[in-house]
């Protein structure tokens, strides 16, 4: 029977889960993710299953170790998690069946989950396709809990139809759902389209979620801004000192 979390979504732009937990009731997490623990829930890290487990996560993404918190206490008892950058967060049933998602994606679960890492068929593609070449795969019972940057946007696909999908775009599909890498056509668009090598192609029936503003995205504006911007100062103390110089 699958593990029935007790969570609360809270926040906007920068999205946290509280999770209410009984009395011996226990989560996984995402080590660095906890905000706060309320009094009777304890923390231990392991690897979650041996060594093996733990170095599928480190390939997968996420950390060698993963952290379970459990309510210890005779009340029940609160613990909040939230990701490192802005973003929603997203509650998957694993009931349906597994998940895929970005290797970064996975915040939380009920300890009943297993994380575990997955590749594309196409080893070539990998090599170039960036985000889209190591999966995260979600398996077991009860409720997953995955991190989007930006908006988050959810498509239902039918038997049969397909979309194309930026690669560091994808949060994450349902199992039933086939998954490839194509090379972007024409040599112009590879070189010049601004979109990398590779997109991803999503074909249904199933679930996909999809992000508006992938991290890494997000990070490049962010270090092409802090460049430029260097660039600007260094630009305005030459003159200056052209102009101090020429007195």
């Amino acid at each position: 029977m699958a593990d029935q979390i007790n969570y609360e979504l809270v926040g906007d732009d920068f999205q946290a889960v509280v999770i209410t937990l009984d009395p011996d009731e226990g989560v996984r997490a995402e080590p660095g993710s906890m905000m706060w623990i309320e009094d009777g829930i304890e923390m231990d890290s392991s690897t979650g299953g041996g060594l093996l487990k733990g170095l599928k996560r480190k390939i997968g993404g996420e950390s060698f170790f993963i952290t379970t918190f459990t309510n210890e206490g005779r009340e029940r008892a609160k613990v909040g998690f939230a990701a490192d950058y802005p973003g929603k967060i997203l509650p998957v049933d694993l009931g349906r069946g597994e998940v895929f998602c970005q290797r970064d994606a996975y915040l939380c679960s009920a300890k009943g989950v297993e994380v575990s890492v997955a590749f594309t068929r196409k080893l070539g593609a990998g090599f170039f396709g960036g985000e889209g070449f190591i999966l995260q795969k979600l398996k077991g019972d009860g409720l997953a809990f995955i991190h989007a940057g930006g908006h988050l946007i959810e498509r239902e696909l039918a038997a049969g139809e397909t979309l194309r999908v930026d690669t560091g775009c994808i949060v994450g599909f349902e199992e039933a759902v086939d998954y490839d890498i194509k090379r972007i056509k024409g040599v112009k668009s590879m070189l010049f389209g601004g979109e990398g090598l590779f997109y991803a192609v999503l074909k249904g029936p199933g679930k996909c979620w999809i992000q508006t503003t992938p991290f890494s995205r997000f990070a490049n504006r962010v270090l092409a801004a802090a460049g430029a911007s260097r660039g600007e100062h260094k630009r305005g103390g030459d003159l200056i000192g052209g102009l101090l110089g020429g007195d």
